[in-house]
């Protein structure tokens, strides 16, 4: 509506009246809104004019499609107007006639959709990832997504040479790649449950289970996650070994106090080592002597 309302169309035969280009006409956002309501039956409220900029017309602006009057303005310049494009009116003039497709088709020939160019911007805020098992996965922009992937990709090769990992978690999506057959066959909990680590991996030449948690801001193996994962994990089949990694000693510092016994420590910055948080032991599961 904002769209129709910008080019003057109110009425739907009327696509040959389409305004932009050399014609004087740009509509405000108050004005957008007052063109809605009265021609299309909308309430919408003259306070959300900042609404139509932000929502309405965002992707239309993005593609070129229409056209700010002032677009170095401001945010809240009230005096900047909306138009449609030159070009595009031209051809948006055309639509419910027989030249309309051929005229669409040489228009597009030679240039990107908005899809298209949205999802290059999109493929350049992700993190990729690629499994031990050679799968490349996508992973959301983030300082604790890029622990992840040196988890994935140093700690996992070093450390735990052989593994597969069988759950990767996402700050944006919970479950982004999930191996659930091979979860259910070492008897693990329910995926479902709140509280899964941030990754899991699974050696079965030593039926290890590897339970990683990426520390960025919050969330290491302290006694009370480690209890609470043992009694979720009492029938589960494999070997448990708790992984608590941070990005640097800095942020390693300030949690501790906060990490459970029995467990074990990787920091990113320093990748070739492993801090033991018993003197007993390296890398392996610990057993209950009680």
């Amino acid at each position: 509506m904002a769209f129709l309302a910008v080019a003057g169309i109110f009425k739907i035969e009327n696509w040959n009246e389409c305004r932009g280009g050399s014609q004087p006409f740009a509509l405000k956002t108050r004005e957008i809104i007052i063109a809605v309501n009265r021609y299309f039956g909308e309430k919408i409220s003259s306070g959300s004019y900042d609404d139509i900029r932000r929502k309405d017309l965002k992707l239309l602006v993005l593609d070129g499609l229409v056209v700010a009057s002032k677009p170095n303005s401001a945010r809240n310049d009230s005096t900047r107007g909306y138009s449609i494009y030159a070009a595009h009116a031209k051809i948006i003039k055309m639509y419910g006639t027989r030249r309309w497709s051929a005229a669409l088709n040489k228009f597009m020939r030679d240039r990107k959709k908005l899809s298209e160019n949205l999802q290059c911007v999109r493929n350049l805020e992700t993190v990729p990832v690629v499994l031990p098992s050679g799968l490349q996965i996508e992973l959301s922009l983030g300082k604790h997504n890029e622990l992840q992937k040196a988890i994935i990709e140093q700690f996992l090769p070093h450390f735990g040479h052989g593994t597969e990992v069988f759950y990767l978690g996402d700050t944006s999506k919970k479950l982004l790649y999930v191996n659930e057959k091979k979860l259910k066959e070492l008897n693990f909990f329910e995926l479902s449950h709140g509280e899964l680590p941030d990754i899991i991996a699974y050696n079965k030449e030593k039926n290890w289970l590897y339970l990683i948690e990426a520390v960025h801001t919050s969330g290491p193996f302290s006694p009370e996650r480690r209890l609470e994962l043992e009694r979720l994990t009492e029938t589960c089949t494999a070997r448990l070994i708790y992984i608590t990694a941070f990005p640097d000693k800095a942020t390693f510092r300030k949690f501790i106090t906060e990490i459970a016994w029995e467990t074990e420590v990787w920091i990113a910055d320093d990748p070739d080592h492993l801090i033991h948080f018993d003197g007993d032991k390296y890398l392996s599961p610990y057993e209950e002597t009680h």
